[in-house]
């Protein structure tokens, strides 16, 4: 530790057989959280309705081009700043998951020209974090053309037309290059997590772009580690059965939302959904998804896992009981591990916006109605929207009985069309519209409202964390 509480230079990190270790060979459990809604923004992170490019189109309209950059300057500093990362260094974790859109990096109408600022936003972080002893890891987080089929990923549709189209595979080759380029000699990145979620629905496409990524950043960078998600939206490990040998010094990363924790249950251990959850089924579940890696002897990673919160705080106690078991899961197995989320509205993180900010009030109709709608996959419900799905239901099991659409079936691919779609369309237009009087000084003050001072601490999930991570 330097005299001025900040850390030297971090070890490398490399894999040595089940174990990700540093360059003296002791054995690094990564233990951190994911920078969700930053370099790549979510409905759910920061309030808006849809997928992230269409609601930059529509507030730039209504905020006029000053307004917007005003608005976009100040929020990328105050969602993330250095009181942050050392905020994330005093609960004893040492890596945060740090997702980027591409678009950051180059346009569509520009493809394979590069943008300098984009890189520069995420050196920012990089080196905070690392000032504060905190790994990084980059996860490409939606892709050109999209990886699946949900929102996440920037996606306006439901169709995934990363796997089809060359175009797209090769942006992402020449993009990861270029990020390898950038940082093949900062150890305090501790690896490239190339496709966040990937959804490919033949299970062909998948493990033959893994090959071609591999190739492209070994030849520029073949020291980071490489972590790379499963099939279906990290759940699935069966499109490597026919490889022989893992990738080298890779990761093979489960995400592993536990149904209680994302679901309208009321309680754990309990039922929900007909299926009784506690320890010990959480714990299957667990070593399903990470089954691959267990019969390979390589490291385990969860790259997201997490319940999310709503505003009864009397369910709060359950929740938290769920992820401890989750947490006590993954050290009975050393796996490593990246909580979702860092920050947001209030839904999953470890510290949310001000329910009385300037941001949260003038964004409060359009976010209830988002709310009654169910708008929102992450975190949203259709109870009030009912009306409108029964007869599609219902209409489904005369027409169509055996549709089951990848990746979830009907009804998922159903509440995607309707209400994450098609309703998130006009809520979109809405919520633009709530900035269209907003003068660049008040856009920039709005962003502040994400910045580490203004934000409140959910004390219940950090007390957790730090008797974990230090007890």
């Amino acid at each position: 530790m330097r005299d001025d509480g900040l850390n030297g230079p971090l070890p490398w990190l490399s894999v040595s057989g089940d174990r990700i270790v540093d360059d003296t060979g002791q054995t690094v459990r990564l233990a951190g959280v994911g920078l969700g809604g930053w370099m790549n923004m979510e409905n759910f992170i920061t309030g808006y309705p849809g997928n992230e490019e269409n609601i930059r189109r529509v507030m730039r309209e209504r905020m006029g081009a000053h307004a917007y950059e005003a608005f976009f300057d100040s929020f990328y500093t105050a969602f993330f700043d250095d009181a942050d990362a050392a905020f994330i260094a005093s609960v004893g974790m040492n890596s945060v998951r740090i997702p980027v859109n591409y678009r950051h990096f180059e346009d569509d109408a520009r493809p394979f020209e590069l943008k300098e600022e984009g890189f520069a936003r995420l050196d920012r972080v990089v080196s905070s974090l690392a000032r504060h002893g905190v790994y990084s890891i980059i996860d490409l987080h939606a892709l050109p053309g999209r990886q699946n089929q949900h929102w996440h990923s920037d996606n306006p549709t439901h169709i995934a037309e990363f796997w089809n189209h060359p175009h797209f595979q090769d942006r992402v080759v020449h993009l990861w290059e270029a990020l390898a380029d950038r940082y093949k000699d900062r150890p305090e990145v501790a690896g490239y997590n190339p496709i966040n979620e990937p959804s490919d629905p033949t299970g062909v496409a998948l493990p033959a772009f893994y090959d071609r990524l591999e190739r492209a950043i070994r030849a520029v960078d073949p020291r980071h580690v490489l972590f790379l998600d499963g099939n279906k939206y990290s759940t699935d490990f069966s499109f490597l059965d026919d490889r022989a040998d893992p990738l080298p010094n890779a990761v093979y990363t489960a995400h592993d939302y536990a149904l209680p924790g994302i679901t309208s249950a009321t309680q754990y251990p309990g039922i929900t959904r007909g299926e009784y959850f506690d320890r010990d089924v959480v714990e299957q579940t667990f070593l399903r998804r990470t089954e691959y890696m267990r019969r390979t002897d390589t490291p385990i990673w969860i790259g997201e896992f997490g319940p999310v919160y709503s505003d009864d705080r009397s369910q709060d106690p359950w929740r938290l009981r769920l992820l401890r078991d989750q947490l006590d899961i993954y050290r009975d197995h050393g796996a490593s591990w990246a909580l979702w989320t860092y920050k947001d509205i209030g839904l999953q993180g470890l510290r949310y916006a001000d329910p009385s900010s300037d941001y949260m009030v003038l964004t409060a109709p359009v976010r209830a109605k988002k709310a009654r709608l169910g708008a929102d996959s992450w975190g949203g419900s259709d109870a009030g929207v009912r009306d409108v799905l029964d007869p599609i239901d219902a209409l489904f099991d005369r027409e169509f009985p055996d549709f089951a659409p990848w990746p979830w079936g009907r009804q998922p691919h159903v509440a995607v069309l309707v209400r994450h779609i098609l309703f998130a369309e006009p809520l979109a237009e809405e919520f633009g519209a709530a900035f269209s009087d907003v003068n660049p000084e008040q856009a920039a003050d709005l962003a502040r409202a994400f910045a580490f001072a203004q934000t409140v601490e959910r004390n219940g999930l950090t007390d957790l964390l730090r008797e974990h991570l230090t007890g």
